[in-house]
């Protein structure tokens, strides 16, 4: 199918592609809706598909046949194949019953798809109150005008660390924010480097990996990367210096940009509003 993108445009508040996440605002969006429903089902990652470094296969494709293209809205339903499955309805439009139809839909598709799972995703544009936000807020790093300021503090990468023992310990302790799963592509060499602090010989914190990848445009940009700080050590100015170190990273190999989802009012979001990048709108789901 091909979307009519004079319908499409007034309901996008913010550049989002489902499947493939939020994207810069320069690159080629309607070939990208386009590309997404072409390789839907085939379990292939288009070339610039960030979730490639991850996984063998795409697990996440759209529901052409059941896609709902019009001139005030647009459901695109997705199934997620991970777990017990889920179907998602991305909801582009502004009429007043868009996300109860959204939800409807992924309702009806979920028992057809085998899926156990439901939600609804919509978007709010960056000029929105953040009390109707129920999620991230998309942020932009330009690299245009330089990395921005260094850390004031030591930063190393993990090859650096005079014993692996203190971010074994650390990944351990933060593995609910992906950090066990990190340190395992780490020791199996399948990832680029991880930017660690150290505080009274422990891993404070760490961001990572560092990884550059072209966007739809041929763009260089910098990756999304798993970043925490150990509750005992936050307040103390790790993670900005963590942040702006990673940044460094990007700006010195020729990242131009770096795009981040950030939860509304927690620590990174307020991190990246005090570095100065740009909100591009809000991304809000919950189950339908």
């Amino acid at each position: 199918m091909r979307f009519h993108w004079d319908w499409m445009e007034p309901v996008m508040p913010v550049p989002y592609v489902p499947t493939l996440g939020p994207v810069h605002p320069d690159d080629p969006i309607p070939d990208l809706f386009e590309a997404v429903v072409m390789h839907a089902g085939t379990g292939t990652f288009l070339p610039h598909d960030k979730d490639s470094r991850w996984a063998d296969r795409k697990t996440e494709h759209v529901l052409v046949d059941a896609v709902e293209h019009g001139q005030r809205q647009t459901l695109i339903p997705t199934l997620v194949e991970r777990g017990s499955g889920t179907v998602k309805v991305y909801v582009y439009g502004c009429a007043p019953d868009s996300l109860s139809a959204g939800a409807d839909l992924a309702r009806k598709l979920a028992p057809a798809h085998g899926a156990a799972q439901t939600r609804v995703v919509w978007f709010l544009d960056a000029g929105q109150p953040e009390a109707y936000t129920r999620g991230v807020r998309v942020q932009l790093k330009d690299f245009t005008n330089g990395p921005g300021e260094s850390p004031r503090g030591q930063v190393l990468e993990y090859k650096q660390l005079p014993d692996p023992g203190p971010f074994a310990v650390f990944a351990d302790l933060m593995a609910e924010h992906g950090f066990t799963f990190l340190y395992d592509q780490l020791r199996a060499g399948t990832v680029g480097p991880v930017l660690t602090v150290l505080a009274n010989g422990c891993v404070a914190g760490a961001i990572g990996p560092m990884e550059t990848m072209p966007d739809a445009a041929g763009k260089p940009r910098l990756l999304p990367q798993y970043f925490g700080v150990r509750p005992e050590f936050r307040g103390r100015g790790y993670g900005r210096d963590l942040w702006r170190a990673a940044m460094r990273w990007g700006h010195q190999h020729g990242a131009a940009y770096q795009l981040l989802q950030t939860e509304v009012g927690g620590a990174a979001d307020r991190l990246c509003a005090a570095e100065g990048l740009a909100s591009l709108g809000f991304v809000n789901q919950r189950e339908a």
